[in-house]
């Protein structure tokens, strides 16, 4: 098992949501809730760390009842693309995928029949209403904009496209779009059946190094639970990176420890109750 020796010290614990801190349900335990406000009141940032758009983290972040602290002042948005400052309500970090790269996506998944979302002004934006589209709007919790004219929307450029289709064919997909796009974009399969395009060089880790050199934090002290692909940045870029029991296993050999529970039976708490508090 990949468990640690001795307690560990971290200084900002990030926490990816879907499948790691929230259960099945999506929800977040009053076992979860305690055991990270007991982290915050020693001094300890707790950052939750999402794919999802600001509105949607922002719902949990109010629910862990630290949004008026210094520890729980910030969420990483947007797979890393977005770090939020919930005391000023705004975003002090941002990255874009450019309209000529969102464009080139739409005209490559169209072959495929797939139809991609962008998000803006915390609404799914999507040329077509679908199943997978009402899928990911459904996730998340927000409204669903339809606009015919997609490409007008894509020319702006946006944080993230999130192309959603039946997992047996979006493998193909993203081997398609690496071998089009090259470095210009990272790009993801954060679900079986989501494939995200992300900005270049951007990524959860990327987002919280940035976090922690701005609180002075240093890089040993950062802790990160995640469970699969969109987590592998800041499992990577955390030395002391937490896997779920539930993730996926390419995560868990990356991982230097791996939760004993899994994300339905208070993973997260189980582990931060028997290594750091």
């Amino acid at each position: 098992m990949k468990i640690p020796a001795e307690k560990l010290e971290p200084k900002l614990i990030a926490l990816d949501l879907d499948d790691t801190l929230l259960t099945e349900d999506l929800l977040i335990t009053q076992r979860t809730k305690n055991c990270l406000k007991k982290a915050a009141e020693k001094g300890i940032y707790i950052v939750l760390c999402s794919g999802r758009v600001e509105n949607s983290v922002l719902r949990y972040a109010k629910q862990l009842d630290l949004s008026g602290t210094e520890e729980g002042r910030y969420v990483v948005c947007l797979n890393g693309a977005v770090v939020y400052d919930v005391h000023k309500n705004k975003s002090i970090y941002s990255r874009k995928v450019s309209g000529e790269i969102l464009v080139s996506v739409y005209d490559e998944v169209k072959k495929y029949n797939l139809t991609p979302n962008v998000y803006e002004d915390s609404t799914v934006v999507t040329p077509i209403d679908n199943e997978w589209t009402r899928r990911d709007a459904s996730l998340c919790k927000l409204p669903m904009k339809i606009i015919p004219e997609f490409e007008k929307v894509l020319q702006k450029g946006s944080a993230k496209m999130m192309v959603s289709g039946p997992p047996e064919i979006l493998p193909e997909v993203q081997r398609e779009l690496k071998e089009l796009l090259g470095k210009k974009a990272v790009i993801f399969t954060s679900k079986p059946y989501f494939l995200e395009i992300m900005p270049p060089e951007c990524g959860k880790g990327e987002a919280l190094l940035w976090l922690i050199q701005k609180l002075n934090i240093p890089q040993k002290s950062l802790m990160a639970f995640g469970d699969s692909m969109n987590d592998e940045t800041m499992i990577r870029k955390a030395p002391m990176s937490v896997a779920m029991l539930n993730g996926l296993e390419y995560i868990k050999d990356l991982a230097a420890f791996v939760t004993q529970k899994n994300n339905n039976e208070d993973g997260v708490a189980d582990f931060l109750e028997s290594y750091v508090l």
